[in-house]
């Protein structure tokens, strides 16, 4: 079974998902929503349909000294849209803090051209949440051995 991670924005929704081993994370796509969830809903149902899909890995948008703001209770909004419409799949929530930064550090490592950099920051996030989680469960299973 695949995890998919994601990166939920006020417009975009980056989406990553892992190889069915759980292995790797790979940048699966952005999601243009301009507000409206029931896009990024529908887009979701449809990828769940094509992946065999048990977790939902979403990024929590806390502030650096771990406060939060207005962005995480609009993500907890969504995450409750999560769990009505997918109520069977397990979601899971990620400290998101510096995936951004980190997804620009790696688009300006590769030289990316700033237009299409606006495309992707989002889906390179996704999958540096699905990674934190990834590592979170390898070193849980480590400890618990």
């Amino acid at each position: 079974m695949r995890k998919l991670g994601i990166d939920y924005g006020d417009s975009r929704v980056g989406i990553a998902i892992t190889d069915s081993l759980g292995i790797t994370a790979q940048g699966l796509e952005t999601i243009h929503h301009g507000g409206n969830d029931k896009i990024v809903l529908k887009r979701l149902e449809e990828l769940f349909n094509e992946y065999e899909v048990d977790t939902i890995v979403i990024g929590m948008p806390l502030n650096m000294d771990g406060s939060k703001k207005e962005r995480v209770e609009i993500t907890n909004k969504f995450i409750h849209k999560l769990k009505c419409k997918f109520n069977k799949m397990k979601i899971e929530e990620i400290d998101e803090r510096l995936t951004t930064v980190a997804a620009h550090k790696t688009m300006n490592f590769l030289d990316i051209n700033k237009k299409k950099k606006k495309n992707i920051v989002d889906t390179i996030s996704a999958v540096y949440i699905l990674e934190i989680y990834m590592n979170k469960t390898k070193n849980a299973l480590k400890d618990s051995i």
